[in-house]
């Protein structure tokens, strides 16, 4: 967990804003993909860095539903993925509340929410996985 906080404390900085990650995303994208107008380059950007939200505070979410999982003595599923949403939720809104300070950064209420919803897909998604997971039978001798 302190690890996945300590990559959004990095990328929170200044460093890591759309005018410095443009760049290197487009060098990276005109080879694998060849190149690209400054228009098409625009929208693809700014798709890329909120997948990057979505998919960076999914996990975060997940994390914090481990966490909770591993920490609570009664392991209800509903109570622990509400703890992690609300923790994934907290740390979505210090750090857009800290971008908010910094010159070429914006602080949006809507990347929390898309932050959240992250987290919320990711969490359906593992308890999908879960409850499709054929369960083993330890009671039963092999």
């Amino acid at each position: 967990m302190a690890l996945a906080v300590g990559v959004i404390v990095v990328e929170s900085t200044a460093a890591f804003g759309a005018d410095h990650t443009s760049g290197p995303f487009r060098w990276v994208w005109q080879h694998l993909f060849g190149p690209v107008s400054d228009a098409r380059w625009a929208l693809l950007h700014h798709d890329i860095r909120k997948t990057g939200h979505f998919l960076g505070y999914g996990t975060m979410g997940l994390l914090w539903l481990r966490a909770w999982w591993m920490s609570l003595p009664n392991k209800h599923f509903l109570i622990c993925a509400a703890l992690a949403l609300l923790g994934t939720a907290a740390i979505a809104s210090m750090d857009e509340y800290h971008q908010s300070f910094l010159p070429n950064r914006t602080g949006i209420p809507s990347d929390v929410l898309l932050d959240c919803s992250g987290a919320v897909v990711l969490l359906l998604f593992y308890l999908l996985l879960r409850t499709l997971r054929p369960r083993k039978d330890f009671n039963r001798s092999a």
